[in-house]
Parts: structure tokens; sequence; C-alpha cells
């Protein structure tokens, strides 16, 4: 009952606010988020320290505030992605390179939207379908409350994106044979399991990456395609696509996740606030034996994908 009296008495009803007046909440919750609710600080200042190794307390510090700034800005820009409409959202985004998507749908080719959490991706996954000719799909995981649950993927379907389980990914993928897709993945979070992780360096340390978006390549046979999603100003975003031009059954292991991987790491370090810095993207123990663990997996994909 509580959750329901907080969505339908506070959050939808704010989400139908004009976003110039949703921005001064956004104003006053960045300003308590650097006083009196440092939300994960020792989180977010651990990320940036081993992130940047270079940097002095003074510049972590400033970093840190303008990701709470960002952080503020992108927690009422969720809120206005409950009721916000599809003219609104394509007067916000801006494919700079639409090409990119259309060449890949006149070839006939399927697609994997890969990038990590940086910009607003709410905001691209609910107008997604709108934006490009192939048909949206988004891989996730329930969430802890069902009712959240259910509202959230709610609005990320609003305008025709399709949300599946990552359980059963490859059935519903494989429905509607005739129709090309576009699926769209955030590949930066923290693995489940460091023992099928593949790690890598990235950011200054040994990181733990999600392989599933370099199986679904290999699986299904699709094209990969990154995205960086980059604020012009406040409340407009530019998306910029970059094609994978290897044909995906030529590459050798790893070689689509470090593609990716860096391409993510290069838009971090172009302006790192935009970055989920407040995730604990390093909780996962570098295995004992990496190295024997690399070898091993190399050795199962190339049996599955090259044999």
């Amino acid at each position: 009952m509580g959750e329901r009296i907080v969505y339908y008495l506070i959050v939808n009803t704010l989400s139908y606010l004009p976003l110039w007046l949703l921005y001064r909440f956004s104003d006053f919750f960045y300003f308590l988020l650097i006083t009196i609710f440092p939300y994960r600080k020792k989180v977010i200042t651990d990320n940036l320290k081993n992130s940047f190794p270079g940097f002095t307390e003074i510049e972590i510090k400033q970093l840190r505030n303008r990701f709470y700034r960002h952080f503020a800005d992108m927690l009422i820009e969720g809120i206005k992605n409950l009721s916000i409409s599809e003219k609104e959202l394509k007067k916000r985004i801006t494919v700079v390179n639409p090409e990119v998507m259309e060449k890949l749908y006149q070839e006939g080719k399927n697609v994997l939207l890969v990038s990590g959490h940086y910009g607003n991706w709410e905001w691209l996954i609910k107008i997604q379908n709108k934006l490009f000719k192939h048909q949206a799909y988004g891989i996730g995981m329930p969430m802890t409350s069902s009712f959240w649950d259910n509202k959230v993927n709610e609005q990320r379907q609003a305008l025709g994106m399709r949300v599946i389980h990552a359980k059963n990914y490859k059935e519903e993928l494989r429905k509607e044979e005739g129709t090309l897709k576009a699926v769209l993945l955030l590949s930066d979070q923290s693995p489940g399991d460091s023992l099928k992780s593949y790690w890598t360096h990235f950011l200054n340390q040994k990181t733990a990456v999600l392989f599933g978006a370099e199986m679904m390549a290999h699986e299904l046979n699709y094209a990969v395609v990154f995205f960086a999603m980059k604020r012009s100003k406040r409340g407009y975003y530019n998306l910029h696509l970059s094609a994978l031009e290897e044909d995906v059954n030529s590459m050798s292991y790893g070689e689509i996740t470090e593609w990716h991987t860096n391409k993510l790491e290069a838009l971090i370090l172009e302006e790192p606030a935009q970055w989920l810095w407040s995730h604990k993207r390093w909780k996962r123990e570098i295995p004992e034996h990496l190295e024997a663990l690399k070898l091993e997996q190399n050795e199962k994909f190339n049996r599955r994908f090259k044999s």
C-alpha cells in the first residue's frame, strides 16, 4: 500500500510538472547531496580514487560533486519519464548519425545496441522504438518490488519497447523471425560470478565485465553498435553511434567485449561525471588463477563457436 501511495500521490503527480520546474527540485536535492545527505559517498569516492589515481583530494571532491549534480538531474528526469511524450523526447534526444542504424536495417541485420549507465539511458529505453526502424527490445532482471518492476517496465514499454527477461531472451528474440530487432544492453554492471566474467583492464584497475553481449552476438549473429549518449545541455542529449565493422563470426574470444568496454572507457574519460559512480562496480574479487581461467574460457568459447 505504501508503494502505491508514494507512486500515485507523489511520483506520478510530480511527473506532470514541466521540466523547468522539476529542475528546481533537482537543485534542492543536489544541495542535500553535497551537504547533509551524501548518498553513497564512500562508494563514489573510492571508485573515483581508484579510477583516477593521479587526482588530488580536491579534484576528487569536485568530480564527486559534479556527479551528484548529474545524479540529481537524472532522478528528476526519471520521474518525468513516467509521463513525458514521444514528441518531447524526440525534441530532447538527437541521433547524430542515424545512418549507422539505417544501413544495418537496409542490410537486413539485427543489432545489439551496447553501452553503459551513462547519460540518461532510461529516456533512450523509452524512445528507442521511435528512433530506429528496428523493433526495440530491452533485456533485464526483475526488481525486488513487483509493484515498482511493473511500473518501470510499463513506462519503458509505453512507446513500443519490448522488455524481456534475461533468462529466456533467446526464445523471445526468435519469435517474429521476419522482424528486424535492436536489443539494448547495458553491459557495465558488476557480474554475479567472478569466475564467469570476462576480466580486463578498465579505468586503471582489473575489472570483471559481463560477457553477455559477446555471447549474444555469436549465438544470434547480431551486428554490434555502441551508443554514446552525451548531454549537450540540461535536459538534452546527443546520441552517437559506432558500428563494429568486423564480421562477428570472424572475431576471437574477448574482442567484442574489449571493443565495447574500451568505447565506454573513452566516453567516461571524456566527461566522467555522467557515469553512474554510485554502483559497486569492482566488488568482485580477482580470481587467484586468473590467467588459467582466461585460457579455460577461451577454449570453451572456441569449442562452442569456432569448431
